[in-house]
């Protein structure tokens, strides 16, 4: 807890500190870090073999940085279609464009540590998802 630093009023909690440190650190499937009124930052670790799941932003972008292990991003227009599959290694990042259908599968030996920026925020600030089982129980609240 001592490298990083949230602060901010009711309506906005912001967050300084070491991203990379604190990514690797995450033992959560999903946890917010700092939602503002125009983006959300989000830290994430999923198993090997795990993934995120297909989805679609429609009103916002996503940037992606993975600072421990690997993945496949596969990107496309609709949820039957898969225009481009993007392999990121440790400190590969990409963007997600608003609209797009896209999946995030772990495709190392070991767990998978990235960090997302979505813009505007996707989740409810202070959201925290110690699995992906927590997560989509969530989802279907």
């Amino acid at each position: 807890e001592g490298d990083h630093t949230a602060y901010g009023g009711a309506d906005m909690s912001g967050w300084s500190g070491n991203i990379e440190r604190t990514t690797v650190d995450n033992h959560t499937f999903r946890t917010v870090l700092a939602t503002g009124t125009h983006l959300q930052l989000v830290v994430m670790r999923l198993e090997p073999g795990e993934e995120i799941g297909l989805e679609v932003h429609e009103h916002g972008d996503q940037f992606l940085k993975v600072e421990e292990g690997a993945a496949m991003v596969t990107l496309g227009p609709d949820d039957e279609v898969i225009e481009q599959t993007v392999a990121l290694g440790e400190d590969w990042g990409c963007v997600i464009p608003a609209g797009t259908w896209h999946n995030v599968i772990n495709c190392g030996k070991g767990p998978l540590k990235l960090y997302s920026i979505y813009a505007p925020p996707e989740h409810p600030d202070g959201t925290v998802h110690h699995t992906k089982a927590d997560a989509e129980a969530d989802e279907h609240h």
